[in-house]
């Protein structure tokens, strides 16, 4: 019987990638030198997570999409933002978000550019007063004049995904 060298290729790029859990979700990978800065820190167990988990790990300090660099909060201690939103949806379906977990347009999930990863914030729609609490797993939106992009899931319980945006107010609950 021969072995496949996939699984140790699969295994090396994951231990490489430094994917770990942060307060329970997956943290984004290391970034790549040139397109981010990183630091270490030590990190309080989350839920789930063994005394091993509890070790300096990799946490985004910045990023960059194209030419333009973005800063990634410290906290979300505080955070309240109106604006417009937009959705994504299953044309992205299981391709990797910024922390590493594949794309569920089903799931209650947001994208945001400066937010830490994992932060759950509530959204509301301020044409009918929905409001849903989603978690940022991912970052964007990158279009001018958008504040948060939601899954699929989202944004139909938001009652705005025949429109595609709407407006809403933003406030983190982490």
């Amino acid at each position: 019987m021969t072995r496949s060298p996939v699984i140790p290729a699969l295994l090396a790029v994951t231990f490489l990638s430094g994917c770990t859990l942060v307060r329970g979700v997956p943290a984004v990978p290391a970034p790549p030198s040139d397109s981010g800065r990183e630091t270490r820190v030590a990190v309080r167990p989350g839920p789930g997570d063994s005394e091993a988990d509890v070790t300096d790990r990799v946490v985004e300090t910045s990023y960059r999409i194209g030419d333009e660099s973005y800063d990634v909060w410290a906290d979300a201690d505080g955070y309240v933002e109106g604006g417009l939103a937009s959705w994504y949806g299953e044309e992205l379906s299981g391709r990797p978000t910024a922390s590493g977990e594949p794309f569920d347009p089903y799931a209650m999930t947001a994208a945001h550019k400066n937010l830490p990863l994992g932060t759950r914030v509530e959204v509301e729609n301020v044409e009918n007063g929905r409001s849903v609490i989603v978690r940022v797993n991912d970052r964007g939106p990158f279009v001018d004049g958008r504040v948060i992009d939601l899954s699929l899931a989202a944004a139909q319980a938001l009652g705005f995904a025949a429109e595609g945006t709407a407006r809403v107010r933003v406030r983190a609950l982490d």
